[in-house]
């Protein structure tokens, strides 16, 4: 069945304008099947991304400067779920982001959903890992050993440079102890 432009026009809006609902909520709306509706979008995306914007409709503050609330970013995130190339290009360009945005704000989603925790990794990246972790702790463990001897090394030193001021000799002691040591046999 054809439908019209301003038909299909308006089913493009609904999906990214204001309230933006997905394409699939659209379908069960309208009796439109889905992947029509989505079909409609990747055209507007082309020719939108053919079409140079209008001087006059040129935001006051940049949108890439703008604060966007959580529904806005999710919004965003809903509607490029899917798109590549021409079509993302387009999206992004008409919310007035880069693509290294887009990604920072699917890896705060996914860490927000549970998405970081180390059960998402794959066997082997949890064995390197735990392998890692392990090795760390040996090597902390081995440089407190380490700052505990050189601890007592300096403590050692002090003390022999503080005889030496009190007029001490190691060899002066080695002598005492040496006769101390042959009264003690006798």
């Amino acid at each position: 069945m054809p439908y019209t432009d301003g038909f299909k026009s308006e089913m493009v809006k609904r999906m990214v304008g204001p309230g933006a609902v997905s394409a699939a909520a659209l379908a069960r709306q309208v009796g439109v099947s889905q992947p029509t509706l989505s079909q409609w979008l990747r055209e507007a995306n082309k020719l939108a991304a053919m079409t140079p914007p209008p001087e006059e409709k040129k935001p006051a503050v940049p949108a890439a400067l703008k604060q966007r609330t959580p529904e806005e970013k999710l919004r965003v995130l809903v509607a490029a779920q899917g798109l590549t190339g021409e079509a993302l290009g387009a999206l992004l360009r008409g919310e007035g982001l880069h693509e290294e945005k887009l990604q920072e704000w699917r890896q705060a989603a996914a860490g927000a959903l549970g998405g970081a925790s180390t059960q998402a990794l794959p066997a082997k990246e949890r064995r390197r890992l735990a392998a890692a972790e392990k090795r760390v702790k040996e090597l902390e463990r081995e440089l407190r050993r380490k700052e505990k001897v050189l601890a007592e090394t300096a403590a050692l030193l002090v003390l022999e440079r503080k005889l030496q001021a009190m007029g001490w000799d190691e060899r002066e002691l080695g002598d005492e102890d040496d006769a101390a040591d042959e009264k003690h046999e006798k």
